[in-house]
């Protein structure tokens, strides 16, 4: 019994030493140092902890974090939206009657996105979308701290356009839908009467 209670008490000290030795060695704070450094994982001096967001650690360029989408050079090709294991991405597309205008990279833009939300709670930063966007306008950025009090402000909306517009823009195609329609219906007839 008294073996016990000395290994018990042999323990304690052992462990108040180690923190004690801790507690008074941590007088300074970490310097921070970039990723490629190679003694980047070796510090053993300074506090253990940052006074973030104060002080940050830097972030390899290769990192994934955050999307963020440049719409002016989104096609709405939806293939980010179909490689996404998780279905974060949802985009509803709406065909432009004309060529809308054209990308940085030169291709032409006919249709509009009249929806194209991230839900950044769902995504997994597998960088996919990233991968098979052929316009490169979803990016995935250095930014990795943004905390919501709310989950549905975690869904990030990066179409500019408003309900109205969308509206317009159905209708329109519609009207033009209906005319190619009676245009082709009307050629039919008009090819069944010469037969005749």
């Amino acid at each position: 019994m008294i073996e016990k209670v000395l290994n018990v008490f042999k323990t304690v000290v052992k462990g108040l030493k180690l923190t004690l030795g801790h507690f008074f060695a941590a007088t300074e704070s970490r310097k921070v140092k970039p990723i490629s450094d190679p003694g980047y994982f070796s510090q053993k001096t300074g506090t253990t902890t940052i006074q973030y967001p104060h002080i940050k650690l830097p972030v390899p360029d290769v990192g994934r974090y955050q999307l963020d989408v440049e719409m002016d050079d989104c096609i709405v090709c939806d293939l980010c939206a179909k490689i996404c294991p998780v279905d974060c991405i949802d985009i509803e597309s709406i065909k432009s009657t004309e060529a809308i205008g054209k990308t940085s990279d030169g291709t032409t833009k006919r249709l509009y996105a009249a929806k194209f939300d991230i839900d950044m709670a769902k995504c997994m930063y597998c960088g996919l979308c990233t991968v098979v966007c052929p316009t490169e306008c979803i990016v995935m950025t250095d930014t990795y701290d943004r905390s919501m009090i709310d989950l549905s402000e975690m869904t990030y909306k990066f179409s500019d356009m408003t309900a109205a517009e969308a509206d317009e823009k159905r209708l329109a195609l519609e009207k033009l839908n209906a005319e190619r329609l009676a245009s082709k219906q009307a050629a039919m007839q008009q090819n069944t009467d010469n037969k005749i």
